[in-house]
């Protein structure tokens, strides 16, 4: 049993490799084949996840001592070799993007993914990327399953017409091409000064260089940090995210949700592993906290002065990366466990969001280019100028209207952080660590971090009760028609979230014992580097 198991971490990287070069080789035509393949492929990556969130947590009797996994391909151990890490960030990462990505999958099946071509490979080359640099343990491997998700995404972004998304989405390349450049530049500072780029030796070499050599490396890992800000979507480097989120297509703009959680979580893991050390900035805490909090002003600001959904939810995900930035730059560490509940949460209801924004604005009249550019890419148009104008291909379901209500409903309460649902426990849980914050906190901190957070919220909800008021209260447009294959990804989403918030106290144990194995660096360097630990050579 240990023998197979050894070689699940491989398996989030592999499943979606295999299946996107297997789409890419496969008719077009064969629409349900291909989508039987994305799904299976889908469910798969769910199912290994969740077997290695267990594993993690030693629920699951792992083949590896301890609980954090060393994957060592080809047999190559690290520091020479290419490893990949499974700890229980990593794993709640994994099973968090495998989540939200058949979600929208199956979401896409109803109309989206035949709006352009090569949709389910990207799906699955962005799948892959994300997994990859939540799994890599070394920064060349993190650049390079970067590249294989902003890749994907540039595809995806483009997916569709419209000049909007178009010109929303060379922008979006634009910035991402120069972020990579800076990364490399980074990675060949950094390497250039330590001989390596493992990230758990890294934190070894860095402890004995010498003072040039020194300032060599904090000049490549400030420019580590801008690409990481630029990927989390931080002020003022966020100028980009508004336009190319909003103008993406629903299914895109929901996996596009967690995008901005790979940057956060890349400065997350740089800033424990170089904290013993003396993190440069902006992985110091301080520089991250005040980071956080400017986002966060910056997206508040933006919620408010939306007119659209699709702008107003782009705005809600610069004000959660935010909050995650200000709650892993606050002093200690009670925050981070609250905060990763919160991570989840916020992605979850987020994705759900910007499906519901387009089947809620489906039939208004503000949303006529959206549908016009729609009608086109599907094919559509003869069956508008039919007999029956709006209908639509599939089955829809009962009482369309009721459960968009519900569906808006809770995905107010899920990005504003009211009860009953998850993000009101993440949110409390933020609030109370701040408060009851250790004495070397100042108070300064705990106050700019509560209000933030308060006026954060109340902003969210004073925007999307104007803005839903607007939609759901036009009386005089037809009822939208929903298919199943819409409607289920939606509630499928929320019921996560609601079994977040039934299972607080469990879950919100597994993210406590997740930030006290991530904070304690030496686990993780010994981990992967066992031989280092015990005093041999590395």
């Amino acid at each position: 049993m240990n023998g197979w198991l050894q070689h699940l971490p491989i398996l989030p990287v592999l499943l979606p490799l295999c299946t996107g070069t297997l789409l890419l080789l496969s008719s077009e035509q064969r629409r349900g084949r291909r989508a039987a393949i994305a799904l299976c492929a889908t469910l798969a990556q769910l199912a290994v996840a969740i077997v290695l969130l267990a594993m993690a947590d030693g629920r699951v009797v792992a083949p590896w001592p301890g609980e954090i996994g060393v994957y060592a391909l080809g047999n190559w151990a690290a520091p020479f070799g290419i490893v990949l890490v499974v700890d229980r960030l990593a794993a709640i990462m994994l099973t968090l993007a495998a989540t939200l990505g058949l979600a929208t999958l199956i979401y896409s099946l109803a109309r989206w993914e035949r709006a352009g071509i090569h949709y389910l490979p990207l799906f699955q080359f962005l799948l892959m990327g994300l997994n990859g640099a939540f799994l890599t343990g070394d920064l060349f491997n993190l650049f390079v399953f970067f590249e294989v998700l902003l890749a994907a995404s540039y595809g995806l972004a483009l997916h569709g017409s419209g000049a909007a998304r178009v010109s929303a989405g060379m922008h979006y390349i634009a910035v991402n091409l120069v972020a990579s450049l800076l990364f490399l530049i980074a990675a060949a500072l950094i390497y250039g000064v330590t001989g390596t780029l493992n990230m758990a030796e890294l934190a070894q070499r860095v402890a004995v260089l010498d003072a040039d050599d020194r300032t060599l490396f904090d000049l490549g890992a400030v420019l580590l940090g801008i690409v990481f800000l630029v990927k989390a979507g931080a002020w003022p480097l966020n100028f980009w995210l508004p336009a190319a989120y909003g103008a993406a297509t629903p299914p895109v703009a929901g996996i596009f949700a967690i995008l901005t959680k790979v940057g956060v979580y890349a400065l997350l893991r740089f800033a424990v592993l170089l904290e013993d050390v003396g993190a440069p900035a902006p992985f110091r805490g301080d520089w991250l906290f005040y980071c956080g909090l400017a986002t966060i002003a910056a997206g508040t600001i933006g919620v408010l002065a939306a007119q659209k959904l699709d702008r107003l939810a782009s705005h809600l995900v610069i004000v959660s990366s935010g909050t995650l930035l200000a709650a892993f730059g606050f002093t200690g560490t009670t925050l981070t466990g609250p905060a990763l509940y919160y991570l989840v949460s916020s992605v979850l209801g987020m994705g759900a969001f910007f499906l519901v924004i387009e089947m809620a604005e489906r039939n208004r009249t503000v949303a006529a280019d959206m549908l016009a550019i729609s009608l086109e890419a599907f094919g559509l148009q003869d069956k508008l100028d039919s007999e029956h104008p709006d209908e639509v291909a599939g089955i829809p379901i009962p009482a369309a209207m009721a459960f968009l209500g519900l569906a808006f409903f809770s995905c107010a309460l899920l990005l504003t952080g009211l009860p009953p649902l998850s993000s009101f426990v993440g949110k409390f849980a933020l609030l109370s660590a701040a408060i009851a914050a250790p004495p070397q906190a100042p108070l300064l901190h705990a106050g700019l971090f509560v209000a933030a957070l308060l006026l954060s919220g109340l902003a969210g909800v004073i925007a999307l009760s104007r803005l839903g008021i607007r939609v759901f209260w036009d009386t005089e447009r037809p009822t939208p028609r929903l298919q199943w294959l819409e409607a289920g990804p939606v509630a499928g989403l929320v019921l996560v979230c609601v079994v977040l918030s039934f299972g607080a106290g469990p879950a919100m144990s597994y993210f406590n014992a997740a930030a006290q194995s991530l904070h304690d660096a030496s686990v993780y360097v010994g981990s992967v580097l066992p031989a280092a630990a015990a005093g041999g050579a590395p």
